[in-house]
């Protein structure tokens, strides 16, 4: 019998007419019955497909996945391997910070909010101490001290953040090369954090009104060491990944966002500067003295992942030109407001069981003063009140603008703080960046954003 492919219903079943047609090609031979059974145009059978109305796949990559950046569900509906609708999922890391800061006193609160973008504590804290600062009516009284060490250890956490995403991001691709480098030196910045502040992250060294404690000796010395090694090894990253026409290749054109698509899902940080506007709250809104400082804010035109890389390697270099800046700004002085109703205790040191106060300062308020030592008890266990009232303070995280509305009602404790944290507002551009892409796209997307859940799921 002689067969040929046969056109079929759009619906996948052969019909009526099919069988009629077959009949009527069919013919005796001395062998038996032989159907002639001949094919439609190709164009027709595609054509045929493309109405078919068949179910597209829905594809669930995460929560725990590798290539979402912490317990990020993504809901992918696919067409094959192009993506036609992308949302996200997400609250599986809830930890309740921002109710929990309704218990504590003020100063407490800097205990929560440096655990929220685990990454990035330090702008945390920052970001919440202007908000109390602004509600007090201090921010005038801090000391030049305590704002060049904020700026310092900012900038620092700027690089370290950035590292992170572009090391996490190069492995996602398989440029493993890139990861190790970024994460080694990383851990040269975690190694300052801990000289300063005695803990590789979730600080709550920057308080309201000052620091915790000032630097210890050796800092400047070890910080300066670090900006010299820094500085050489920015470059083996331009090396490895910058004109590598593998990871170009997989980078340019991906996660496209232009300027209209931030402005329209509120995406701040390197995705609205790689699509070329250099909205920089450094510059626009300056905070803890950025005016005083000299740097420049790096763009791109690509609106690509691409440049996302390109903007976070520039601000690591831009973020060395101010850590040399505070070092040489670093004059003596005190690192906590004057006032001592609101000075929470910064006579601290670092013992043997961790960050604590020195005992020089325990023996005088216990052994000398009365009315020291009741005072150190109520400001440590009632706190200050804050003036009722209302607030917003930002500050330019590494992932974009991070706000803090705070509301006093008067009392020791916060009304109510609310986090516009970057990563959360820019997750919003996930489904623009990601639909009509390829699934493989939609890691590299993802890293672009350089989302951390512990910001989002607050």
């Amino acid at each position: 019998m002689t067969t040929a492919p046969h056109s079929h219903s759009s619906s996948g079943h052969r019909t009526a007419s099919d069988f009629d047609t077959q009949e009527s090609l069919a013919r005796e031979t001395t062998e038996g019955t032989v159907y002639n059974v001949s094919g439609g145009d190709w164009d027709e059978i595609a054509a045929a497909a493309v109405k078919a109305d068949d179910e597209r796949i829905i594809v669930n990559m995460g929560p725990q996945h590798p290539s979402t950046h912490g317990v990020l569900r993504l809901i992918l509906e696919i067409d094959g391997e192009t993506v036609t609708e992308a949302r996200c999922g997400i609250g599986y890391l809830h930890t309740g910070i921002e109710k929990n800061l309704e218990f504590r006193t003020w100063t407490q609160g800097t205990t929560f909010v440096t655990r929220m973008d685990y990454l990035t504590p330090f702008f945390n804290e920052t970001a919440y101490c202007l908000a109390v600062e602004k509600l007090l009516g201090i921010t005038d009284q801090i000391p030049d001290r305590a704002s060049v060490i904020r700026v310092l250890l900012m900038e620092l956490n700027r690089m370290s953040s950035h590292l992170v995403a572009i090391a996490t991001g190069g492995m996602e691709l398989g440029a493993t090369t890139i990861m190790i480098y970024g994460f080694r030196d990383r851990e040269f910045i975690l190694d300052l954090y801990e000289l300063i502040t005695g803990l590789r992250m979730n600080h709550a060294y920057i308080r309201p009104g000052g620091l915790a404690q000032d630097l210890p000796p050796g800092a400047v010395d070890q910080v300066r060491e670090f900006v010299k090694k820094m500085r050489k090894n920015i470059g083996e990253y331009d090396k490895l990944a910058t004109g590598n026409p593998v990871f170009k290749g997989r980078m340019e054109g991906i996660g496209y966002l232009d300027l209209a698509g931030c402005m329209a899902t509120g995406a701040t940080g390197p995705i609205v500067r790689s699509a070329g506007l250099p909205h920089d709250l450094r510059k626009t809104r300056p905070y803890c003295g950025y005016e005083d400082y000299d740097f420049e804010v790096p763009t791109a035109d690509t609106c690509d992942a691409y440049g996302r890389f390109l903007i976070r390697l520039e601000e690591m270099r831009q973020s060395l030109r101010i850590v040399e800046q505070c070092l040489d700004r670093l004059a003596p002085g005190p690192v906590m407001v004057a006032d001592k109703k609101i000075a929470w205790p910064a006579q601290l040191a670092l013992g043997p069981d961790g960050l604590g106060n020195s005992l020089d300062h325990i023996k005088k308020i216990m052994g000398t003063s009365m009315e020291a030592l009741i005072h150190h008890f109520k400001l440590v266990t009632e706190g200050f009140r804050v003036p009722p009232g209302q607030t917003y303070a930002a500050v330019e995280s590494p992932k974009g603008e991070l706000g803090v509305h705070a509301v006093s009602d008067g009392g020791t404790r916060p009304y109510r703080v609310h986090f516009r944290d970057p990563s959360f507002t820019n997750l919003q551009a996930m489904a623009a960046m990601c639909e009509g892409g390829q699934v493989a796209d939609v890691i590299v997307a993802v890293a672009s954003i350089d989302p951390v859940m512990g910001g989002v799921d607050r």
